[in-house]
């Protein structure tokens, strides 16, 4: 019984299901399941209650959004009218934003997931957008995934790399007991002092507001987010091309 409450426990701590765990064995035992089986309630319910507000709010915006947008597409020729209309785009973009990070907490289940696929998947639609990506992909690679987030996930880092470098190279393999995803670009990089501040919500390095350069500041947490959910860790250092390297490792 002890045993399948760590095993319970571990796979909860890697977004694995885990609703058929039942406590037994000893009243201790017993005792530390029905701990375990509360606090799994609790992080779930609170995880529950975030995405919902989130998802809420971000809906709820969208309505005066449009009538701004309307309103201002019949004042074509006033002074200022141009501003304001890419602040409501802005505005916009960043409620899509907000929606994606809601989406990558969401209620969507582990299932088992072919990795090599949906790496070619994530890299065949960015390369369909002219962008010269490499694939290696080392073994076959399958494990319990939230598909639909993790690809949230792996595109972000993609597209990141796409976004400011001239080649990308992604790779993937076993490494030990664990997944191993590289993705490796050509790009100025990040300074090192500033990898750990990339994760913040909101946090960009371009200091201008336009979206088509440095997006709205929650690519990169979403895509750590949605990593340790899965139990992993994600990663940022100097890459060997001169850019900038994403390391993702999943535990098995």
């Amino acid at each position: 019984p002890s045993r399948r409450l760590a095993r319970a426990a571990d796979n909860f701590g890697k977004g694995r299901d885990v609703s058929n765990f039942k406590p037994e064995g000893a009243t201790e035992v017993r005792q530390a399941a029905q701990a375990f089986m509360a606090m799994r309630e609790r992080i779930q319910r609170q995880i529950t209650q975030r995405t919902d507000m989130l998802s809420g709010v971000s809906h709820d915006l969208r309505t005066p959004l449009t009538r701004m947008k309307l309103q201002l597409a019949m004042f074509k020729n006033v002074d200022g009218v141009d501003d304001l209309s890419a602040d409501v785009s802005e505005m916009e973009h960043m409620l899509e934003g907000y929606l994606a990070f809601a989406r990558g907490e969401g209620t969507e289940k582990p299932a088992p997931t072919d990795l090599g696929m949906l790496l070619e998947d994530v890299v065949g639609q960015v390369r369909r957008r002219g962008r010269p990506i490499d694939l290696h992909l080392e073994d076959r690679l399958s494990l319990p995934l939230r598909p639909n987030a993790f690809k949230r996930c792996v595109t972000n880092l993609v597209e990141n790399a796409a976004r400011y470098g001239q080649h990308v190279s992604v790779r993937a393999g076993h490494r030990g007991d664990a997944i191993e995803i590289t993705v490796d670009d050509d790009g100025p990089g990040i300074p090192e002092d500033k990898r750990a501040e990339v994760f913040r919500p909101f946090f960009r390095l371009d200091d201008s507001r336009n979206p088509e350069t440095g997006g709205v500041g929650l690519g990169l947490t979403i895509a750590r987010d949605v990593v340790r959910s899965h139990g992993g860790e994600i990663l940022l250092s100097e890459s060997p091309t001169g850019g900038l390297r994403g390391r993702i490792r999943l535990p098995l």
